[in-house]
């Protein structure tokens, strides 16, 4: 982040126009300017409140636009459209440390403007002062390990599946299963919420009583995230069910309850929040549109997240590797240099003991939560061994043998690896 009182924000941008005329042409939409001069407007006003161009570096020039609407008229731009990477800066005093208006500011309007055929965000640094005004994770890494029973080693975990159709004491079997075999972290699937099949409130008693069950005869008590998304009142009120019955993480849907809904929730948590990120792809997944995971999960850390989905290696999904690895280092980054606010990062989406090497080799951390569904409910021996092989490819990717060497000597992780190779 940054120590002064401006904040800055980080974009690709790709235009037909002068890029420099461009990128001031976003300062102005986007402070004190529109698309004429108005009175009051005054050199005085435009120092105090306006945004500035901080920096343009010229990139490539490409000839056929990435959005297709850049030209109503469809004709071709005669110089190409040039790309560039461009910072601005806001005076802190418009807006205060405000996460809503924070947004609104770096990525409002300018997306839509007409100058633009590619514009993306790329990171955010805000002043020390939002830091003060927000609270961050209140549990992070470590109060998660503590709470889950995990001193080091990744969290290996799952997500209930299927995803839907389950009644509450099916769940609750299902958990059994896992908790037998040691699992460390469940989770809902972010579509399973309280509906007539399987209530909020009968699923967390049923799956609390075999939680509590397993943990009286093996003193680990595994982590279920239940999913808690809805309004702000149903969220405190699930919020509060869980903590009454000895839950010890609760889960929310980022897109789905809003930033407001999650800053409001962070605030009355006493639990930590599993973050899910589903409707990512929307925001993310044209390359010269919406948003960098950096700059987004700075928002919900924030917020007051404490785990945060960043996909997978070799994933179900369109994401490549690399940038898998660069939000979940982002994840574990400082936020500011006195209040690091630690988030651990979630691996998911066609997860299997084969990813556990590669994934390590690039992290170099195992502050993560690892949750494979299929990979652990769908191992031929069974959930309890899918668990097992989890946990024994990860232990060989810390030692560096390689996994077909350990499996050796490890039947689930054979087994595993017969199953999913």
């Amino acid at each position: 982040m940054t120590g002064s009182q401006r904040i800055e924000a980080d974009y690709l941008i790709e235009t037909a126009e002068d890029p420099r005329r461009a990128a001031e042409a976003m300062a102005g939409e986007q402070s004190s300017g529109t698309f004429i001069s108005v009175p009051g407007e005054t050199p005085e006003l435009t120092a105090r409140a306006a945004a500035r161009v901080e920096r343009l570096d010229l990139l490539e020039t490409v000839a056929t636009p990435s959005l297709p609407s850049a030209r109503p008229d469809g004709a071709p731009a005669p110089g190409g459209y040039r790309r560039a990477h461009v910072t601005l800066s806001w005076p802190l005093d418009t807006i205060g440390p405000s996460l809503p208006n924070l947004v609104a500011t770096v990525a409002g309007n300018l997306f839509e403007l007409k100058q633009f055929s590619g514009l993306r965000l790329r990171d955010i640094r805000m002043p020390d002062s939002f830091a003060d005004a927000y609270p961050g994770p209140r549990f992070g890494i470590a109060g998660t390990r503590k709470l889950a029973g995990v001193a080091q080693g990744p969290l290996i975990g799952t997500i209930v599946k299927p995803s839907v159709g389950f009644g509450p004491q099916e769940t609750a079997s299902l958990v059994a299963t896992l908790c037998e075999a040691g699992i460390d972290f469940i989770k809902d699937d972010e579509l399973q919420s309280d509906g007539p099949l399987c209530p909020f409130a009968d699923r967390v008693k049923a799956v609390m009583r075999v939680i509590e069950t397993q943990a009286d005869r093996s003193g680990k008590k595994a982590m279920f995230a239940f999913n808690l998304t809805g309004d702000l009142d149903q969220m405190r009120r699930r919020h509060d069910l869980v903590l009454a019955a000895g839950g010890t993480c609760v889960m929310a849907s980022l897109n789905a309850v809003g930033l407001v809904g999650m800053i409001e929730l962070g605030r009355v948590s006493q639990l930590p929040i599993h973050a899910h990120r589903n409707g990512w792809g929307a925001l993310s997944r044209a390359p010269l549109l919406g948003w960098s995971y950096t700059a987004w999960h700075k928002l919900w850390r924030l917020a007051g997240a404490d785990h945060m989905h960043v996909n997978g290696l070799a994933n179900k999904f369109s994401e490549p590797d690399e940038s898998v690895i660069e939000s979940a280092r982002a994840c574990l980054a400082p936020l500011f240099p006195d209040r690091p606010m630690p988030l651990m990062p979630v691996f998911s989406s066609g997860q299997t003991a084969l990813q556990a090497p590669a994934t390590y080799a690039a992290l170099g951390s195992t502050d993560l939560i690892f949750a494979a569904g299929g990979g652990i409910l769908a191992h031929p021996d069974g959930p309890g061994a899918g668990v097992t092989a989890l946990r024994e490819a990860w232990d060989a990717a810390v030692a560096g043998v390689p996994l077909d060497r350990h499996a050796q000597q490890h039947p689930a992780l054979a087994g595993a690896l017969r199953r999913f190779g």
